[in-house]
């Protein structure tokens, strides 16, 4: 993991609960290096992760306690930020989410590598985060090799529904990525970009300034 990476983290969890998951788990999980799944070290972090996710997904949305847990669960959750059941990931320690984030329905988080979402992004239906790939060497991925590599999204992202992102990727702030994307590669900032794999179709610009819409301008005063 780049030093940046790590300061980003650290900055992050300032304030947030201890998290449940061993330090050394958090420390192979996120070196970016390759490496074979340790089930005695990290099946037992996994499964406690895992039923605090099942107890979230079994309760109402709005509950307090889903939110209590939620905020548990991921190892940074900002204020007003919102995650709409069901919710998939296979840890949640490795994903910081800021303020007023919103994220619809059957968000999936392959969060062994760090996942950082920043405030005002709003996530659609079906998106998954994929922090993690495998060798295409059959050997070492019968030896279940692996490697992460962190996910990084600015601050008042739009993602369309059916959009996923590949390891080690980042978007900048105020992008738009359409629906059905494939993120194989950064995104700059002010950016609409679509496709896949997923490139820039142009820059945000004073057109979207007057117009919601093809032809619909913006309302007066909003």
């Amino acid at each position: 993991m780049e030093d940046s990476d790590m300061d980003e983290a650290t900055a992050m969890r300032q304030g947030s609960e201890p998290m449940s998951v061993p330090q050394e788990v958090l420390d192979v999980l996120h070196s970016g290096e390759v490496y074979c799944w340790d089930g005695e070290l990290m099946d037992a972090a996994q499964q406690e992760q895992r039923n605090m996710l099942n107890k979230t997904n079994e309760l109402p949305a709005a509950s307090p306690e889903r939110d209590k847990l939620l905020h548990e669960y991921f190892a940074e959750m900002g204020e007003n930020t919102w995650i709409e059941p069901p919710l998939h990931a296979n840890w949640g320690c490795s994903t910081h989410l800021g303020s007023f984030v919103y994220a619809n329905f059957n968000l999936t988080l392959v969060d062994d590598g760090e996942v950082f979402i920043g405030d005002h992004t709003m996530i659609g239906p079906n998106v998954s985060l994929i922090t993690t790939g495998h060798p295409i060497c059959p050997d070492l991925r019968e030896k279940l090799a692996q490697f992460s590599e962190p996910i990084h999204i600015g601050r008042n992202v739009w993602i369309g529904a059916n959009v996923t992102v590949l390891p080690g990727v980042t978007i900048g702030d105020n992008s738009v990525i359409g629906a059905c994307s494939l993120v194989t590669k950064d995104i700059p900032a002010n950016s609409v970009a679509v496709g896949s794999p997923c490139r820039v179709m142009r820059e945000i610009n004073e057109h979207d300034q007057e117009y919601y819409w093809r032809d619909k301008r913006i309302p007066e005063g909003m």
